[in-house]
């Protein structure tokens, strides 16, 4: 059994993993700790688990096996890196952190405490992106030349329900997120990219605030990958029934997706029509499954530290883009 605290409801996605902890048997979730207390002690009566003010006490404490973050982003490198230093595993919400330095930093204690990481990156495990990998390793494409991906909702438009959206104010809050929609929710379209494309070269993003000023809430970014791959890459916070789309050009065919419905065209087919193929990939384990099992068996997960390296690294060089108003190279933020 691994003992969790959970640390923080700060983030929209938090009630979301702590249900995920209570689907998993293998999981006991043991106390919460929130930087809001109050917050922190009304969760921890919903969950019927105690609430502990003091975050050194959690991590100090020897009945705590592993911590699940769902922190402001700012302070995800000061808590990851107590937590490794305390020896207990890590599972957090996107993304790692907003420097690729700070990245180093973390990983570097990961490593040397021999904890086990796990960054929430769901639709690696998805059966599109794991068809569309296939077309990709298959050849079915021919060159990969062009990816265009799009995630996008409707949070910070106001309805009669939600007249501020339905995205929490905090969400605009740059102290805390240390960015808006392109750093949450555009970093899935980053890290699907990021995986068909490979390595990152270059980036040139536009950051753009419609009714938060100071901070964007919706985005486009164009990365250039040393495959050759252009990256076209979107995403908002005010866009309604905008649908999930990922895209993948290339010399001998094209794979469409929109929400889960996928087809495909190839030169290498046999009829010149769409496809839309049944035989999809089963899912793999959601994130936190395999982080369950990568402590337990020593199973390699199949969302790696360099998934979170490169979405930081692309995050990152889109915020200096935005700044400077120029193309980034991607190379100077490694050093």
């Amino acid at each position: 059994m691994i003992r969790v605290a959970l640390l923080s409801k700060w983030h929209v996605h938090a009630v979301d993993y702590a249900n995920q902890a209570k689907e998993i048997e293998d999981i006991s979730i043991e106390l919460v700790w929130d930087e809001n207390a109050q917050r922190g002690e009304e969760w921890g009566k919903e969950l019927g688990v105690p609430f502990e003010a003091d975050l050194e006490n959690v991590l100090s404490n020897p009945s705590i096996d592993g911590v699940i973050i769902t922190t402001p982003t700012v302070d995800h490198k000061y808590i990851m890196i107590e937590a490794a230093k305390h020896g207990k595993h890590i599972f957090t919400e996107k993304v790692l952190a907003l420097t690729v330095e700070d990245c180093d930093a973390i990983l570097s204690e990961v490593e040397k405490a021999e904890v086990e990481l796990m960054i929430s990156l769901p639709r690696l495990v998805e059966n599109y992106y794991l068809y569309a990998q296939k077309a990709v390793d298959q050849g079915w494409l021919g060159q990969l030349t062009m990816i265009r991906c799009r995630v996008a909702h409707n949070g910070a438009v106001a309805t009669n329900e939600n007249p501020e959206g339905w995205l929490p104010q905090h969400f605009y809050e740059q102290e805390k997120t240390g960015g808006g929609a392109l750093i949450d929710l555009g970093a899935h379209s980053i890290y699907l990219a990021n995986r068909l494309a490979g390595t990152p070269h270059a980036v040139m993003a536009r950051l753009q605030s419609v009714f938060h000023p100071g901070i964007d809430d919706q985005a486009a970014a164009f990365v250039e990958y040393e495959s050759g791959v252009l990256g076209v890459l979107e995403t908002s916070f005010v866009s309604s029934g905008s649908p999930f789309q990922l895209e993948v050009y290339g010399t001998e065919g094209t794979i469409l997706i929109e929400q889960n419905t996928v087809r495909i065209k190839s030169a290498q087919f046999e009829s010149d029509q769409w496809m839309y193929p049944e035989d999809l990939p089963d899912p793999l384990p959601m994130p936190m499954k395999q982080w369950v099992k990568a402590i337990q068996e020593g199973h390699e997960p199949t969302i790696t530290k360099e998934d979170a390296l490169k979405l930081t690294l692309v995050n990152q060089g889109a915020v200096k883009s935005q700044e400077y108003g120029q193309r980034i190279d991607l190379t100077q933020l490694k050093q």
